[in-house]
């Protein structure tokens, strides 16, 4: 049978799960929800956003019936996975920053991060470097303006690379930030901005994208689900809470991902 994932983010980030996803396993239905009605995330109160992500995947599991649900947003993941496992049967698959990816590649012992403004301010993050990079220094920028880069990116702008120099200056220009040997990325909005990331970083820095590791994971809990029910095959779709900037262009985007034009959910 044809199993369906939902892909979950809030804007065009989870995309990049999506391309992964489809490379991985090419016969894999996978929807997709970006609740650009209140997009950035990062940017939200963590309570009121719990509460939204909550119901909004709940209407969404009613109203797709997927097979597993991936949070293709490091905001939604540290912040609500929990309650939403609690919530729902449906499995659930996070994405989390690549600290311990970044403390096994790490020669110097100090490891860089590039991710949203909550992401950098909550707990978890320094729980994740507590237990999986405790030896490393973790020098960490969140960045306010990428995510609407590579939203406009994705539509297929081109990169302002003064503005990826300022942000990523920002992030070496801190005390130590010249021994920043691997940087992670935090958000999944940043997978589009990988080149110009690459283009403008030191020589020889190591960049993570945890994308298809969470495409990998994905496929790891789809194959230990029992079979389910067959239903009709249908195609798939992605569903937006508020019509996107430029509906035009991100149609032209999200074509070579299997998408028609985006659908207001």
């Amino acid at each position: 049978m044809t199993r369906r994932i939902l892909a979950f983010d809030s804007g065009i980030g989870g995309f990049g799960v999506v391309r992964a996803l489809r490379a991985r396993l090419p016969a894999l239905s996978v929807d997709y929800l970006a609740d650009t009605a209140i997009y950035p995330y990062g940017e939200q109160v963590d309570a009121a956003l719990v509460d939204r992500v909550v119901s909004l995947l709940g209407a969404a599991i009613a109203r797709l019936a997927p097979d597993l649900v991936v949070i293709a947003c490091n905001t939604a993941s540290t912040l609500a996975l929990h309650a939403l496992r609690e919530c729902y049967a449906t499995p659930f698959v996070g994405c989390v920053p690549p600290i311990k990816w970044a403390a096994d590649l790490s020669r110097s012992r100090t490891i860089g991060l590039l991710a949203t403004r909550a992401t950098v301010r909550r707990p978890y993050l320094r729980d994740l470097q507590q237990r999986y990079a405790p030896d490393c220094t973790l020098l960490a920028h969140g960045a306010r303006g990428l995510a609407d880069l590579a939203e406009h990116t994705f539509r297929g702008h081109a990169v302002s690379t003064d503005l990826v120099r300022q942000e990523l200056a920002t992030l070496f220009d801190q005390p130590g930030g010249e021994r920043i040997d691997v940087v992670g990325i935090g958000c999944t909005h940043y997978t589009f901005l990988m080149d110009a990331f690459r283009a403008a970083s030191p020589p020889g820095m190591i960049w993570l994208d945890p994308a298809d590791a969470v495409a990998r994971q994905a496929a790891a809990v789809l194959a230990a689900l029992p079979p389910g029910t067959e239903t009709a095959s249908r195609p798939d779709r992605a569903l937006f809470t508020a019509m996107p900037t430029e509906p035009a262009r991100m149609a032209t985007a999200m074509s070579p991902l299997g998408y028609g034009p985006p659908i207001l959910f």
